[in-house]
């Protein structure tokens, strides 16, 4: 079902055609996309050789039937035999000359991460080691035709509102729904493609876009970095 005054005053545009949109309106194209997806997939793949998002996963175990339980431990949608030829042979999803394929976009997997924020009385009454301070927070909104590039100036704002310079900051999470939009966003930014500051241990291309917890584990993740 869709609301008709939604649809007339902002279009019904699915998610890979706003990634579209941005890549046609910020020129990012299939090349920087795919190798984009790419790096993402090598980072990821570095990240677990070396046990890195051990520090932040809860194992599930699965009892079964017969024999023993089966441990769940990893992510399983990192693909490690991604190459940069295998992208390039993928077909775009929203159009025959479109540049969003299966392979430069996040995919929908399940999972959930939590985080306990506490005030600064509770700090202190119940006698916990924060991680983490939260200096400010803020909120922008951009067409919802080209969503995915609304980070570049929410983070323009928070800098602003915090006093602090991009350069300030050693670790970037971006959330990587479509290579198109995360490209856009450092672009706009004034980053590298493929800078070490973002996403060093690779994005939710290789590790999957769970809806309802991306943010959490994107602040998880940023932790265990910069620690």
């Amino acid at each position: 079902f869709i609301n008709p005054k939604l649809k007339e005053l902002y279009g019904v545009d699915t998610m890979p055609q706003t990634a579209e949109n941005v890549a046609e309106q910020f020129n990012v194209n299939r090349a920087d996309q795919d190798q984009f997806a790419l790096v993402s997939q090598q980072r990821t793949a570095s990240a677990q050789a070396k046990g890195f998002f051990s520090k932040e996963i809860v194992a599930v175990e699965i009892p079964q039937r017969k024999g023993d339980a089966v441990v769940i431990d990893t992510d399983e949608h990192p693909r490690v035999s991604t190459t940069l030829e295998g992208l390039s042979k993928l077909k775009p999803v929203v159009k025959a000359d479109g540049t969003v394929t299966a392979g430069n976009a996040s995919g929908i997997n399940d999972g959930a991460a939590a985080l306990l924020i506490a005030s600064d009385e509770a700090v202190q009454a119940y006698n916990l080691k924060p991680r983490a301070k939260i200096i400010a927070s803020t909120a922008v909104g951009v067409e919802p035709r080209i969503m995915g590039f609304a980070p570049a100036p929410a983070i323009k704002k928070l800098l602003k509102q915090a006093n602090l310079t991009l350069e300030q900051m050693d670790v970037i999470e971006l959330n990587e729904a479509f290579a198109a939009q995360a490209l856009a966003v450092t672009r706009d930014l004034g980053l590298p493609d493929n800078s070490d500051k973002v996403n060093p241990n690779g994005g939710a291309i290789a590790l999957g876009h769970p809806l309802g917890a991306s943010g959490a584990r994107l602040v998880t993740t940023a932790l265990n970095q910069l620690e």
